[in-house]
């Protein structure tokens, strides 16, 4: 996967990394730890700006959580988690994890929108019950623009720090990214096989 992000990040650059950002808020097994530092890298190896893309990734990350709050905006909480039920098992999303989003939200308030881009899977979901609770669109847009630009900027700039020795960056990150990979399927997995005994159906069904 590193290979082909990195491809990606040469051949579209800074599109690339909007793309690839606003995929993995999309379908989050696409993990945005090895998206932004390796564009750091390549930003260091001074074959596009850093600052140029952090604001792709901001941008792209930004896209994929308003898609999301507009799924939460155009449809009530029950209809949501009926497809969660039906569909949930795939994208591995039960209705326990709306409801742990949403239960979030409600304790911390507007807050949690900002302080949520910064979690891991909570960074996600956490545009859904903004959108159920109908935050108005243009505070949804800049506390997640906030807690995105510190996200995708922490993680650029690693990358562009290390970059100046990619030699030395190529002997851990490879084995790096190869270890999150592999951790990020078997979770997936994980959550695939035991998605029956998370999932809990009201109706019975």
């Amino acid at each position: 996967m590193t290979d082909w992000i990195e491809r990606i990040v040469e051949t579209m650059g800074i599109f690339g990394i909007a793309l690839l950002m606003f995929l993995e808020n999309v379908f989050p097994p696409i993990p945005s730890e090895l998206i932004m530092p390796l564009a750091g890298v390549v930003a260091a190896r001074g074959e596009t700006n850093i600052v140029l893309v952090i604001l792709a990734g901001s941008i792209g990350s930004l896209a994929g959580a308003t898609f999301w709050y507009g799924v939460g905006r155009l449809f009530d909480h029950e209809f949501v988690k009926r497809l969660a039920d039906r569909y949930g098992r795939w994208l591995t999303v039960t209705r326990e994890d709306l409801d742990k989003a949403d239960d979030w939200f409600d304790r911390y308030g507007h807050w949690a929108v900002l302080f949520g881009r910064l979690i891991p899977t909570i960074r996600t979901l956490i545009s859904v019950p903004a959108g159920f609770s109908e935050m108005p669109i243009t505070r949804f847009l800049v506390y997640s623009s906030i807690g995105t630009a510190i996200w995708t900027s922490l993680l650029a700039l690693a990358g562009y720090w290390l970059g100046g020795n990619y030699e030395l960056v190529e002997t851990w990150i490879d084995p790096f990214s190869i270890a999150v990979v592999i951790l990020v399927v078997v979770i997936y997995l994980w959550r695939l096989v035991t998605f029956n005994r998370r999932h809990r159906d009201p109706s019975g069904k």
